[in-house]
């Protein structure tokens, strides 16, 4: 039967919309409540919906009952403090799963490399029923940061770099690209992510922003972009290593015990 899925999407995994032009208010990302959860670099989150209304990060497949990312329960002690952030998660009008503010600290375009990675947003989702994909709306303006996306981690042919000045709005397959920030900032970077279902809804929003799935990519030096994969290839060399140790003084251990 297959997912139901966005055709704006199909080609490059991604959209840009029109650049949000309202005011918005910063306490509504600076006063509310993180948790510490770590994904693509130095990170904190503050939920607005999650699994079941808790102030938590975790996919919804480890709860119980475990299920797909959708139908989000909405945190009333934190929706009360970000309500223009919650009004532009719901305004699509389909349906919401994880919706949460990341804070990322300034990193570089190395880290950034090394932190790429594909969500799981799909896991236990039913067949015949809407692809789940991101929405990110930058709310700090980091003129000089930028988010990529590859179709293989370790290959920058296709690299997309898209820049992230305050109201970028971003739409992502984010289980079929990798992704990650380069945020060359001093300050956190702050961003609304919403899990969201793909549909008519998620269409007619794509359209009503003139979303477009062709950008011009941020430019690089040549520099900067043979020093990030070398640092990219430094430090899973590094992280195989160590696992590779790990393992072998677990087996070491385990076969002491045996022979005991």
């Amino acid at each position: 039967m297959g997912y139901i899925t966005s055709a704006a999407l199909e080609e490059t995994g991604y959209v840009v919309l029109d650049s949000y032009n309202k005011p918005l208010d910063p306490k509504e990302w600076l006063d509310i409540e993180y948790v510490d959860w770590k994904s693509s670099g130095d990170t904190r989150f503050a939920p607005l919906a999650s699994a079941f209304g808790e102030i938590e990060c975790n996919g919804f497949w480890n709860h119980k009952p475990p299920r797909t990312d959708k139908d989000g329960v909405w945190i009333p002690a934190q929706t009360e403090l970000a309500p223009t952030l919650t009004e532009r998660a719901l305004e699509p009008g389909a349906n919401v799963g994880r919706c949460r503010i990341i804070e990322l600290q300034p990193n570089s375009y190395g880290d950034c490399l090394y932190n790429l990675h594909q969500d799981d947003n799909n896991r236990l989702n039913p067949d015949g029923t809407g692809w789940v994909v991101r929405g990110f709306f930058n709310l700090t303006d980091d003129t000089e940061s930028y988010f990529v996306l590859r179709h293989n981690r370790t290959d920058p042919e296709g690299e997309v770099r898209i820049a992230l000045p305050a109201g970028a709005q971003l739409i992502i397959d984010t289980q079929r690209l990798w992704h990650a920030a380069t945020h060359l900032g001093t300050e956190p970077r702050y961003c609304l992510i919403t899990s969201w279902e793909s549909g008519p809804e998620l269409d007619a929003y794509i359209e009503k922003y003139h979303g477009v799935n062709h950008v011009e990519s941020v430019p690089i030096s040549q520099e900067t972009l043979d020093a990030g994969q070398a640092e990219q290839a430094r430090r899973d060399a590094a992280r195989a290593a160590y696992y590779a140790a790990k393992g072998q003084a677990e087996l070491a251990a385990q076969t002491a015990m045996s022979e005991a």
